[in-house]
C-alpha cells in the first residue's frame, strides 16, 4: 500500500519535470554546442532521479576525459538507467537506444536531435547499420553508451549479452568502461508500474583497454565485461 501511494504522488510530479526537461534540453540542443551540453545534462539527469523519488550516489572513480573514445556497457535494469550514468559522465556521450523509445511523443525528438542512435533490436541489417553508424561516431573521437543485454532485465538478475557492442568495440578499438547499476531495478521493475523510493548507486568498473582485448574473441571480450559488471553488482 506504501508503494501504491508514494507511486501515486510520484508519477504526475515526474512527468511535469520530465515535459519540462525535455522542452529546455530540446532549446539547448539548438544554442549550445553538442559536446558543451553534458554540462548542463548532469544535474537535469540528477533531478530526473530526485523527482522519481531516488538519491543518487556515485561509488567510485569516473574515467579520465583525456583516454576517449570510450564505450560505456551498463546492467539494463530500470528506466533511471540512463539518468544514472548521465548525472556522473563528464564529456559529450551519445548513445545506442531501441527504437521503440523514439516513438515516445516529444521524447523521441529530443533524441532524434541530440543524436542518439536508434537501433531494431529484432532486425539483423538494420541493427548492424546502426552498430555502423555508432562505430563511425566513436571513430571521430565521440564516446558510446549501449546496453548488451538489450532490453532491461525482467527478474533483477544480469541476462545474456548480445555480441554486437563487442564487435563495436573490437572494430573500433575504443576503451571499454563497465558500470554497475544498482537499487535501479528495486525502484522500478519493467513489469511493475509502481515507484519505490530509495538510493540508487553508480559504479563505474576499471577500463578494459584495446591492448587487453586484442587478442581475445569476440565471445572471450563479452564474458570479460559481463564477469566485470556483475562483480559492480553484487
Amino acid at each position: 500500500m506504501i508503494k501504491f501511494l508514494f507511486s501515486i504522488f510520484l508519477w504526475p510530479i515526474w512527468f511535469v519535470y520530465t515535459f519540462i526537461a525535455l522542452i529546455t534540453i530540446f532549446i539547448m540542443i539548438m544554442i549550445i554546442p553538442h559536446k558543451k551540453i553534458y554540462v548542463f545534462l548532469r544535474p537535469i539527469c540528477w533531478f530526473w532521479c530526485f523527482f522519481g523519488g531516488q538519491i543518487l550516489k556515485r561509488d567510485s572513480n569516473l574515467p579520465l576525459k583525456i583516454n576517449q573514445p570510450y564505450i560505456y556497457m551498463f546492467n539494463h535494469a530500470s528506466m533511471f538507467d540512463q539518468f544514472m550514468i548521465g548525472a556522473y559522465i563528464n564529456h559529450y556521450l551519445t548513445a545506442v537506444a531501441a527504437i521503440e523509445i523514439f516513438k515516445y511523443p516529444l521524447w523521441g525528438q529530443v533524441l532524434n536531435k541530440y543524436g542518439i542512435i536508434p537501433i531494431y533490436r529484432k532486425k539483423i541489417k538494420k541493427a548492424l547499420t546502426s552498430l555502423s553508424e555508432a562505430e563511425k561516431r566513436i571513430l571521430s573521437g565521440a564516446s558510446i553508451l549501449i546496453a548488451p543485454e538489450g532490453t532491461r532485465t525482467t527478474d533483477g538478475k544480469l541476462g545474456d549479452f548480445k555480441k554486437g557492442p563487442f564487435h563495436l568495440a573490437k572494430n573500433s578499438g575504443a576503451t571499454i568502461i563497465p558500470i554497475g547499476l544498482i537499487g535501479a531495478f528495486e525502484a522500478k521493475k519493467k513489469t511493475d508500474w509502481r515507484i519505490k523510493p530509495g538510493q540508487l548507486i553508480v559504479k563505474f568498473g576499471d577500463p578494459i583497454t584495446r591492448i587487453e582485448y586484442s587478442k581475445m574473441s569476440i565471445a572471450e571480450l563479452r564474458d570479460l565485461v559481463r564477469d566485470r559488471i556483475n562483480k559492480l553488482i553484487y
